[in-house]
């Protein structure tokens, strides 16, 4: 097994915390907010408001879910349009009470159901997108387990991207390039080791700033405690200059 397809075991593997455990042990006070103001409220979002020290955060984190009735509920993962709808309306409501954003990503991408791409799975992204590279408030992604797709980078289009060193961050899966490049999705290990999908892989080529090492039960504190100083350096900046810079930061890719 190469080094690349140990890293995509790793990013698959169970975490040894929950979701809400990890934001729990970030922030304090976190208080969930729900639905997209449109009908509906993807299980595959959470996001609501919590404290990062004495500053006030928004955190939306994709949730695969622990038991098997919650991973069919948040169909393992994967975002419906709802969940982006959600997304974004916190986004947006981050911005209007002058509130840093926290992404915490795991995801094989968005959900590929019939029912999501009849409501506007591609719209609902592009909408999300959109809105992150007008926020006036700084906007941290952290890739805590997978990143992949659009289904991903909807969520990680900050002012910073950082990763585990359990993570993996990618177009799509190794087995899908794989099997549209060779027609053979058995040779998934080949292609992880040329996609360029590892924590090391993306800092070399400027893609992330930083790789977190995922200690388990302490990788909430040990986020919060890397969150802070950032997010002061990112808050004394102008809004119109954090937005220059976060789209030249993607521009250059």
């Amino acid at each position: 097994m190469t080094d690349a397809m140990a890293t995509v075991k790793a990013a698959r593997a169970p975490r040894a915390y929950t979701t809400r455990g990890l934001i729990d042990s970030m922030v304090t006070d976190f208080i969930e907010q729900h639905g997209d103001r449109n009908g509906g409220d993807d299980a595959a979002i959470i996001g609501g408001t919590g404290w990062l020290g004495n500053r006030g955060v928004t955190v939306i984190a994709t949730n695969k879910g622990e038991t098997l009735e919650e991973r069919l509920q948040t169909n393992f993962g994967g975002p419906s349009p709802s969940g982006y709808r959600k997304a974004e309306r916190l986004m947006r409501q981050a911005a209007k009470f002058n509130r840093p954003i926290i992404t915490l990503i795991n995801t094989s991408g968005a959900y590929p159901g019939r029912e999501a791409e009849e409501g506007g799975q591609g719209e609902a992204i592009a909408h999300t997108l959109l809105t992150a590279t007008q926020l006036p408030v700084p906007l941290i992604a952290v890739i805590i387990g997978e990143g992949g797709s659009g289904g991903a980078l909807a969520f990680a289009l900050g002012d910073r991207v950082w990763m585990s060193d359990q993570s993996m961050y990618s177009i799509l899966s190794p087995e899908g390039f794989a099997s549209i490049l060779w027609k053979d999705s058995k040779r998934s290990a080949e292609a992880a080791a040329v996609m360029g999908l590892t924590p090391q892989d993306l800092l070399a080529k400027g893609v992330v700033e930083r790789i977190i090492p995922d200690t388990g039960m302490q990788f909430g504190y040990d986020l919060r405690a890397a969150l802070m100083p950032e997010l002061d350096v990112l808050c004394a900046k102008e809004p119109a200059e954090l937005i220059a810079q976060r789209r030249l930061r993607f521009r250059k890719f």
